[in-house]
């Protein structure tokens, strides 16, 4: 169920990111193609995430030490990039035109993330 919960955070989070991003194109169709493409996508984002980002940490921990952990942000946007490509190679009508728009789209996907874990991970 947390699982289910954290993918459902992370495609509305990219549907904020998309609405608010002149650069994130989502495209077009009926609402109901639109959540599941997002959903589609944020199953995307959450495996390269979990693959990739592991293993560019510890590549780059000196980097990320040296840089006060402000390289975390410019490899969530170079992740959030390749999750736009491997969404266009599956025909996904997703689509990030460029590095800055991706850098914005993990901002704002990070942010809304962690709102969404500080409401849904309390404990009681």
């Amino acid at each position: 169920m947390h699982v289910l919960i954290r993918l459902l955070g992370s495609a509305a989070a990219l549907a904020i990111a998309a609405a608010v991003v002149p650069g994130i194109e989502l495209g077009p169709g009926s609402t109901v193609s639109k959540v599941l493409t997002l959903i589609v996508v944020a199953l995307i984002f959450g495996v390269v995430n979990a693959i990739l980002k592991p293993i560019i940490k510890s590549v780059g921990c000196l980097f990320y030490v040296l840089t006060l952990g402000l390289a975390a942000l410019v490899v969530n946007g170079l992740l959030l990039w390749l999750t736009s490509a491997v969404a266009g190679a599956l025909n996904l009508p997703f689509h990030i035109t460029g590095f800055v728009a991706a850098f914005l789209g993990a901002l704002i996907v990070s942010v809304v993330g962690w709102l969404l874990g500080l409401v849904t991970d309390r404990k009681q």
